[in-house]
């Protein structure tokens, strides 16, 4: 059987003064050798945009077509906050990537209505809750409510992204019989996170000051968590089960629409 293909859109960065759109090596690696498919960039169209001196509308439905599973990546930017009815976006440490914002939760929608399996981590498991009608905090460590739960930047890459927190699995759920584990350590590199989960969601994982962490959406392949499960995931059986789980949900969709 051939491995299935998953889509991961891209984010938009400037270099030097062209546009680039890109996705960490890291993530494609995940896909590759730890869902045992095939990684496919999705280029962040967004309609009604100049991209670069022509517009169009996002080919996302002709995508889907092709592909058997969707993972949202991590990314330095964070959603604009007017898709969840917050103010903030004209503070200077507010990264944001308007084009990644029009393609993904167009994408979203249309993953979600085809069934396709979903993987979001970090950014794309804001997106996700925003998506669906929850909000962010947009600095979770100024809440007075949450711990800081940002990287430290003095720090090198692997200090990074070592063990920061642990995080208490629900009972009985995806994520706690996938692992067979109540509470492990996770990494955390973020400054933003649920604030009103969306209706649809179900809670999968907390962290110890109640930041949720991970969800779900029940009878749907759909799986989301705040930590980066991709980073060195041969060194943790916990991230690889997330990416096993992922790659065999990916073929079970392709199977069954062969079938068809």
């Amino acid at each position: 059987m051939s491995r299935p293909l998953v889509l991961l859109p891209s984010d938009v960065r400037p270099v030097g003064i062209h546009p680039f759109h890109c996705v960490g090596e890291k993530y494609i690696n995940a896909v590759l050798n730890g869902a045992d498919a095939i990684p496919l960039l999705m280029p962040s169209w967004g309609a009604g945009l100049d991209l670069d001196g022509g517009t169009g509308p996002t080919p996302i439905a002709e995508l889907l077509n092709r592909v058997d599973g969707v993972f949202l990546t991590g990314s330095p930017s964070n959603v604009h906050p007017r898709y969840y009815d917050e103010g903030g976006a004209d503070e200077p440490a507010f990264m944001l990537d308007g084009q990644r914002d029009v393609a993904v939760f167009e994408l979203i929608d249309a993953c979600l209505a085809a069934q396709i399996p979903l993987l979001v981590v970090c950014r794309g498991f804001q997106e996700l809750n925003v998506a669906l009608g929850g909000s962010l905090h947009q600095a979770v460590h100024e809440t007075g409510e949450h711990h800081d739960h940002r990287e430290n930047p003095a720090k090198d890459r692997d200090s990074q992204y070592g063990p920061a927190h642990k995080v208490a699995l629900q009972p009985g759920g995806v994520l706690a019989d996938l692992i067979g584990k109540t509470q492990f350590e996770v990494n955390s590199l973020h400054s933003q996170g649920i604030k009103r989960l969306a209706a649809g969601l179900k809670v999968e994982a907390l962290a110890p000051d109640g930041l949720v962490e991970a969800v779900s959406m029940p009878g749907r392949d759909v799986l989301g968590v705040q930590w980066h499960p991709e980073w060195r995931f041969p060194e943790r059986v916990e991230y690889q089960a997330l990416f096993k789980w992922f790659g065999q949900a990916a073929r079970r969709f392709a199977s069954a629409r062969r079938r068809t």
